[in-house]
C-alpha cells in the first residue's frame, strides 16, 4: 500500500532510489505473493538486454499496454518485433530533408509563443511542438497545434483532449505494469474511456489515410509511417497500434527530454552562460544570429554535454523489466558479499530501473545526484573516467531493442535549445521550483518522467 500512496504523490522513482539505497543494488522483491529480482548493476543491466537476450521476453508488457497500445513494437516479440524495427528504421533517416524542414518550421512557432518577461509552461509547449512533429513523421501531416497556439486558435481542441487522455491512459498502464501478472486488477471504465478517446483520434487519421482523396492528393516527396504501413495493410487496428506504439516514442520522450533541459538550464545559470557562449560563437545569439543546420549542431560540443548529463539524470524510460523465459542467472548480486551470480526462474521477473543506476556514486562520483554537465568532458579532471561507462550509462536503452530514434530526438531536440537560447538570454522558474534539489521534485511517472509542476519560467531577452 505504501508504493500506491508514494505514486500518488509524485514521489514513485525517489522512493525506488531509497529502496535501492537500503538493499543494494540487486535485491528480490514479493509483491503480493509473487516474487522478481530488481538490479541496478551495469553488468547484470548488459546481460537482460544484450548477451542474454533471448533468455528474456516482455513477460507481462502485452496484456498490461493492450487496452491503449494494441499490439505494436513496444508490445511485440521475436518475428512480428523484428518486422516492425525493421519497417520504422527508415522512417528516422536523417537524410529526409523534409523532416528536418518540419522541425525548423515548428520550431519557429514555440519561439514565438513563449512571451518575454511572463511566465509560460514550457512543458506544455514542448508537449504540443513534439505532437506537430510526431504526426508529421506519422501521417505525412502536422496537427499543427503550436499554430493555433500562436494565434489564440481555441477551435483547435483535438490536441488538448488527446494529449490528456494519453496522459491519464499512460498512468494506468505504469500503475498496472507495477503488479506484474496481476496487472487486471487496475482497469475499469476510466481506464477505458481514456483509451477510447486516444483511439478515435488515432482512428480518425487512419480512416482519412485510407480515403481514396487522400491518396490522390497527397504530395509525391511525403512519405510517412502510415504511408509505409498501408503498403503492408489495410487493417485499421493493425495500423492504429503501430501509430501509437510511434507516437508514444516521438513525441512524449523528447517532450520530455527538453523540459527537463529547461529545468535544470534555469536552475543552473552557469551552465545556461557556457552554452549560450558557444551558440554565440557558432550561428550567433539575437538579432545577428543565423539558424543553424546539422553541422552547426554537431559542432557544439558542450551542447552535447548538457544533453548527455540531462538524459543522465531523466532518462527517456526511467525503469523498465524482463521476464525469464528459461532458467538462467544474472552475472552479480548474489552470495553473502553480493559478487556471486544470482539464480533467475523461469517465468520470474527482473526490473531495472536506469533512473537510478544512473545516480549511483560508484559509476558517476559524489556528486551523481547534481547536474554537471562538465563531468562528460574528457579535457576536464574528475574524479570519476566516464570513457568507458559502458552499460552503467543507457538514456536510450540499450541491445537489439535500441531506441531507433536516438539520433532523430537529439537533432530535433538540439535545434530547439539552440533556437530559444538564440533569442533568450536567462529564464527564472517559479518561486516554489527556485530552490528545489535535482531529483527531489514531484514527477508524473508513466512510460516516461514528466514534472508534474511543469516548467513554468519567465524568459528574458
Amino acid at each position: 500500500m505504501d508504493a500506491f500512496r508514494i505514486i500518488a504523490e509524485k514521489q514513485a522513482l525517489q522512493w525506488f532510489a531509497q529502496i535501492f539505497d537500503k538493499t543494494g543494488p540487486t535485491f528480490e522483491q514479493n509483491v503480493l505473493g509473487v516474487k522478481g529480482v530488481d538490479t541496478i548493476e551495469p553488468e547484470n543491466l548488459e546481460a537482460i538486454l544484450s548477451t542474454k537476450f533471448s533468455a528474456y521476453g516482455l513477460g507481462a508488457r502485452s496484456p498490461t499496454f493492450a487496452p491503449l497500445l494494441g499490439d505494436g513494437i513496444f508490445t511485440q516479440e521475436a518475428a512480428p518485433w523484428k518486422h516492425s524495427r525493421d519497417m520504422l528504421r527508415p522512417l528516422f533517416s536523417l537524410n529526409r530533408a523534409n523532416i528536418f524542414t518540419q522541425v525548423e518550421e515548428h520550431t519557429e512557432y514555440l519561439v514565438n509563443c513563449i512571451p518575454t518577461g511572463q511566465f509560460v509552461d514550457l512543458q506544455t509547449l514542448f508537449f504540443r511542438f513534439t505532437f506537430d512533429t510526431t504526426t508529421f513523421l506519422l501521417f505525412g501531416k502536422s496537427m499543427n497545434s503550436l499554430q493555433a497556439t500562436f494565434k489564440r486558435d481555441e477551435s483547435n481542441t483535438g490536441e488538448a483532449r488527446f494529449s490528456e487522455a494519453f496522459r491519464v491512459s499512460q498512468d494506468f498502464l505504469f500503475r498496472r505494469g507495477r503488479l506484474g501478472d496481476l496487472y487486471w486488477l487496475i482497469g475499469g471504465k476510466e481506464f477505458r474511456r481514456q483509451c477510447s478517446i486516444v483511439h478515435e483520434f488515432i482512428d480518425e487519421a487512419v480512416q482519412a489515410a485510407l480515403s481514396a482523396e487522400y491518396q490522390k492528393d497527397k504530395a509525391a516527396d511525403v512519405h510517412s509511417f502510415l504511408d509505409a504501413l498501408i503498403q503492408q495493410t489495410r487493417d485499421p487496428k493493425v495500423l492504429r497500434d503501430q501509430l501509437l506504439n510511434v507516437m508514444l516514442a516521438g513525441r512524449d520522450t523528447t517532450a520530455c527530454c527538453l523540459t527537463w533541459t529547461f529545468r535544470l538550464l534555469a536552475q543552473h545559470p552557469d551552465v545556461l552562460g557556457k552554452l549560450r557562449h558557444e551558440i554565440g560563437s557558432v550561428v550567433g545569439l539575437g538579432m545577428t544570429s543565423r539558424l543553424p543546420d546539422r553541422n552547426d549542431l554537431k559542432r557544439m560540443k558542450y551542447l552535447n554535454l548538457v544533453f548527455k548529463e540531462v538524459l543522465r539524470l531523466y532518462p527517456s524510460v526511467p525503469i523498465n523489466s524482463r521476464t525469464a523465459l528459461e532458467a538462467t542467472t544474472l552475472p552479480t548480486g548474489g552470495g553473502p558479499d553480493g559478487t556471486k551470480p544470482v539464480m533467475i526462474r523461469k517465468g520470474e521477473a527482473v526490473g531495472y530501473s536506469v533512473y537510478v543506476m544512473h545516480r549511483l556514486k560508484k559509476l558517476y562520483g559524489e556528486d551523481a545526484d547534481s547536474f554537471r554537465p562538465e563531468r562528460w568532458d574528457p579535457d576536464v579532471e574528475n574524479a570519476m573516467d566516464l570513457k568507458n561507462i559502458g552499460w552503467g550509462y543507457l538514456p536510450f536503452n540499450g541491445g537489439p531493442r535500441i531506441c531507433l530514434g536516438q539520433e532523430f530526438a537529439l537533432l530535433e531536440a538540439g535545434y530547439v535549445v539552440v533556437r530559444i537560447l538564440q533569442k533568450f538570454r536567462s529564464f527564472e522558474l517559479e518561486l516554489k521550483d527556485k530552490d528545489v534539489v535535482v531529483g527531489t521534485e514531484n514527477q508524473e511517472v508513466t512510460l516516461v518522467v514528466a514534472s508534474t509542476n511543469g516548467c513554468r519560467v519567465k524568459a528574458f531577452e
